[in-house]
């Protein structure tokens, strides 16, 4: 047994974050080395030095009562807008603007929130109630009027048209009609999309103040950086710099009264890192409380007493979250050739990536793509018909019998028509885990002969590439931890393809397929719970995606989450009497549990 040797160069960011003032603190490089024991091939160094910046005064932010975090900012943040696409700060949603309710993926629940109760009274009518007493942080009352207006903004046919995730909804809604300040009814057409309603609806559309937003033009709606937010959550926007983003606890919540209790954190820093590597540092450290990155040698960082704890004590560490996927723009060539995409799904080994990039922390992902929590679903014998493993041989069959071969004797392939295949992969500049998952099929593809080389743009040069469809291939990971497995689908097949850019949801690669998207409407239209009709679709479904693979699925990303016990316990975990909810700051999670874990948290006297 070799160990294998990690070495993070970080700055020193404990003082500049948690006790120095507001002087520019002298850079300072510091090593820390993990020894992780597993069998490895070869020892990876990899330097990451980052110029410091100015830190909050201990005076403003004081130790024991901030909760230090990182994982959502790559870059400076900009906007606290809800609907600014995957752009707003942490916690725009959830903690500053709220859902309706709240969803629990580990216990497959909802719980009430801003809402009270929804229910189908008929086929096509779903009643919701408001809790009493909520208000806007200016003092405003919160009603069903600010529930109506915050879903018509995506009514194609109203004053804004606003181009968001759920706005497809809207070819079935005929009206939203309030009966009171707390009720309201969401009237549908025959067939309503039960299953977007369950997902969209419930927890996932932000509400916002109507009096505020209603005088916005609709390029402030979805472009606007929204600098004074006022929202209904348990935080308030207190600062944005180049290097963090603040929240400060909002002591009038609603969810006081209900609860019985104030969040635990007077104060959420988030902070900027450039890599996952910078993050390390920074938790080794103390200098933050919660990551949100993928950390190299998880093992040996909760086994070797630095006081840093996972979801699961043991392997696997993390919670599976979501389904790292290959996509091809398929109006480019050869990525158009559907030989060329078996080529590549022969290819790859998933097992090494797995293995030598994750140290077992990740699960290979089935040839369908559905997460653990919807097994229940995958059509085994589709499957068996038409999924593939790592078979380089037969990769470089596939590509012969298709007439790829090598003219100019380079030792990479030309395509059929004699043009030369010269492609990039990509992935965001510093997400280290992703960055040798790309290396590692790069090296695959030229075993056969292709030519694929890795490119690390930053993170908003990349995410433009997805929604503008300029890239050639690249690794995501939309498709989330949900409450229905359409949400998967809807994300590989998202459909007008001309929402792409505005609603950022999916189907980068621009597919098309008017039978799967037919398919996905259907599937949209059945009754949540009703089990039979849903795997009856979703295994059309897969047969679709196995047979024209829009998308490889390559393995299971998880919700990494590194927790230290330095300045605040009683963290979410899974043993027995612990809180069980999701220790995460990604957009999105608030909305399912995370909230709940400020509730929860406990300082440690005298960190």
């Amino acid at each position: 047994m070799r160990k294998l040797v990690l070495t993070a160069l970080s700055l020193v960011l404990l003082v500049s974050l948690a006790l120095a003032g507001c002087t520019t603190p002298t850079p300072q490089v510091v090593v820390q080395t993990v020894e992780v024991e597993k069998e490895v091939i070869k020892t990876q160094e990899v330097q990451v030095i980052v110029e410091a910046t100015p830190a909050p005064s201990a005076e403003a932010y004081p130790r024991n009562e901030t909760l230090y975090t990182t994982g959502v900012q790559w870059g400076p943040p900009s906007n606290w807008n809800p609907w600014n696409g995957g752009g707003y700060s942490i916690g725009s949603v959830g903690l500053i603007y709220e859902t309706l309710f709240i969803y629990d993926p580990l216990t497959d629940t909802f719980s009430p929130w801003l809402a009270e109760s929804a229910e189908w009274t008929d086929d096509t009518t779903w009643h919701v109630k408001l809790r009493e007493g909520l208000t806007w942080t200016d003092g405003t009352p919160l009603t069903a009027d600010d529930v109506k207006f915050t879903m018509e903004l995506a009514d194609p046919n109203g004053a804004y048209k606003v181009g968001l995730a759920f706005q497809n909804m809207w070819k079935s809604l005929n009206s939203i009609d309030k009966i009171d300040d707390l009720n309201l009814d969401f009237k549908f057409k025959e067939n309503p999309p039960y299953q977007e309603v369950g997902f969209y609806f419930m927890y996932q559309v932000p509400i916002v103040p109507k009096h505020l937003w209603e005088g916005m033009s609709t390029e402030d709606i979805t472009g606007g950086a929204n600098e004074n937010p006022v929202g209904s959550g348990m935080y308030l926007a207190e600062l944005m710099d180049q290097d963090r983003a603040v929240l400060v606890r909002n002591d009038n919540w609603w969810g006081i009264k209900v609860f019985g209790k104030s969040p635990a954190p007077k104060y959420i820093v988030d902070i900027v890192v450039p890599s996952n590597n910078v993050g390390l540092g920074l938790v080794l450290q103390g200098g933050i409380d919660l990551d949100n990155n993928f950390l190299p040698g998880v093992a040996s960082l909760v086994k070797g007493g630095y006081g840093i704890k996972t979801y699961y004590p043991d392997a696997p560490y993390m919670i599976p979250a979501n389904t790292v996927q290959l996509i091809f723009n398929l109006k480019k060539p050869p990525m158009d050739d559907l030989n060329f995409r078996k080529a590549m799904a022969y290819a790859i080994n998933v097992d090494d990536i797995v293995q030598n990039d994750y140290a077992g922390l990740v699960k290979a992902s089935d040839p369908t793509g559905l997460m653990p929590s919807w097994e229940k679903y995958i059509d085994q014998d589709v499957v068996k018909e038409l999924g593939w493993s790592y078979d380089p041989e037969k990769a470089k069959q596939i590509l012969a019998d298709a007439g790829y071969k090598d003219v100019d004797g380079d030792n990479f392939l030309e395509a059929p028509d004699g043009s030369k295949i010269d492609l990039k992969i990509t992935c965001p500049s510093g997400w280290t885990d992703w960055m040798a998952a790309i290396q590692i099929i790069s090296r695959n593809a030229e075993t056969i002969g292709l030519k694929l080389t890795p490119e690390y743009p930053d993170y908003g040069g990349w995410l433009d590439s997805l929604l503008k469809g300029t890239l050639d291939m690249s690794i995501r990971n939309e498709a989330q931890l949900s409450s229905t497995v359409y949400s998967y689908y809807m994300w590989v097949f998202q459909h007008p393809l001309e929402t792409i850019e505005t609603a950022q949801w999916g189907n980068y690669g621009r597919y098309e397929n008017q039978e799967a998207f037919d398919l996905v409407d259907q599937l949209d239209r059945v009754k949540v719970g009703d089990d039979e009709a849903i795997k009856a679709i979703t295994s059309e479904l897969q047969r679709i995606t196995l047979t024209d693979l829009p998308t490889i699925p390559l393995w299971y990303n998880g919700l990494w989450a590194q927790m230290s016990d330095k300045v605040w316990t009683n963290w979410p975990s899974a043993t027995e009497g612990s809180n069980h909810y999701l220790p995460a700051t990604w957009r999105g999670y608030w909305n399912m549990t995370a909230g709940l874990m400020l509730l929860e948290l406990k300082p440690v006297e005298n960190p």
